[in-house]
């Protein structure tokens, strides 16, 4: 798949324009709209309770206007009176009645007062308190981790860093789907329902300040929009861009990726190795499954490994980071380690969730 010019990018991009939205993780409540409608019913039993009680002491009111009390009459008695307007056209004339007035219908009447003044509270402060919290995310988010799209791969993704010990709450998920920001939000994520090619949903996520960002759409051309946007607004994140087309990959590491992986063809050579060797496909599967098994592990040189060569540390060496160079453990180039290396180890993971290669049977089994 070839890309299109960037003014078309930019013109699909802004046919599906999403209203932005921040959305931070909270424990499951009822929606508004249904916390109302609740409340409206018990305002309106209150009010039905109220009228019976009227009526079925009928002969101790009065009404001014035709003397005697009927249906509508003490409907209208309950509305007035429930409501504090009180007219003074229907009054309780007897001692039963007024003894009913004070002893059922005014506890009724406060009910109803805390019914509805209470909805209207909650709301307020819901919203009120709805607004610090994303005031303060604001003001205390710094060097997290943006990530486009919750799809497979960016879902994925994120269990991944997350499995390396990065707090949930360090983790902002962008995507055009409310259904996928929902989902986000009830993992613990916080979320932002938007277009990521535009720079004001991007900014919502604070993307100004964030330390890395994984860019996993849909689509080829949107990643490269969002890699585009992404850089200017944070020129010293890490940015790292799924594709589907390898052929994309470069116009992805030209538009700010620091790092693109096809996820077509890294699919493909799993493929083709576990076909070659089951076992081999197995144990790169469990490489990239992180918290489980083995893992691949980034780390830096110690100090009691100074001078020494990678086969002579304690962990499986596989990879030497030195400046902007990736040299094999057994590059003549690496000779002895440095302090300002980097190693890249196999190390054997605390299993969670996961089974580890040796323990699960080779296909055909």
């Amino acid at each position: 798949m070839k890309l299109p010019g960037h003014d078309a990018i930019a013109r699909q991009a802004g046919e599906h324009l999403v209203p932005s939205r921040v959305k931070l993780p909270r424990k499951a409540v009822e929606r508004p709209i249904r916390q109302v409608a609740k409340r409206l019913v018990m305002a309106l039993v209150v009010l039905v309770a109220t009228a019976f009680v009227v009526y079925a002491d009928r002969s101790g009111y009065r009404d001014n206007s035709d003397g005697p009390v009927d249906l509508l009459d003490a409907f209208y008695y309950a509305t007035v009176t429930l409501s504090t307007t009180g007219y003074g056209d229907i009054t309780p004339v007897s001692d039963g009645a007024r003894l009913i007035n004070i002893l059922v219908i005014t506890p009724l009447r406060v009910l109803f007062l805390i019914i509805l003044v209470g909805t209207t509270l909650e709301v307020l402060t819901e919203r009120t308190r709805e607004e610090w919290r994303l005031n303060r995310w604001r003001s205390t988010l710094r060097d997290h981790t943006v990530v486009i799209g919750f799809g497979t791969k960016g879902r994925s993704a994120v269990q991944t860093v997350c499995a390396t010990g990065l707090k949930k709450e360090q983790v902002v998920v962008v995507d055009p789907s409310s259904k996928a920001i929902e989902a986000a939000t009830a993992e613990g994520y916080a979320g932002v329902t938007g277009d990521a090619t535009r720079s004001e949903v991007l900014r919502r996520a604070e993307v100004h300040k964030a330390r890395q960002i994984i860019i996993a759409p849909q689509r080829d051309d949107t990643a490269v929009l969002v890699a585009l946007t992404a850089r200017q607004l944070n020129r010293s994140a890490k940015i790292v861009a799924a594709v589907r087309e390898e052929e994309n990959a470069p116009l992805l590491k030209q538009s700010g990726a620091d790092a693109v992986i096809t996820s077509s063809g890294a699919a493909g050579r799993l493929l083709g190795l576990s076909v070659l060797s089951p076992a081999a496909g197995m144990v790169m599967e469990d490489l990239i499954q992180q918290g489980s098994g083995l893992d691949l592990v980034d780390r830096p040189v110690v100090r009691s490994e100074v001078g020494r060569s990678p086969r002579e540390t304690e962990d499986l060496v596989v990879s030497v980071v030195r400046g902007h160079r990736v040299l094999g453990y057994d590059d003549p180039a690496v000779g002895e380690l440095q302090l300002t290396d980097r190693l890249i180890t196999i190390v054997r993971a605390t299993p969670t969730e996961h089974v580890a290669p040796h323990a699960r049977p080779l296909p055909g089994d």
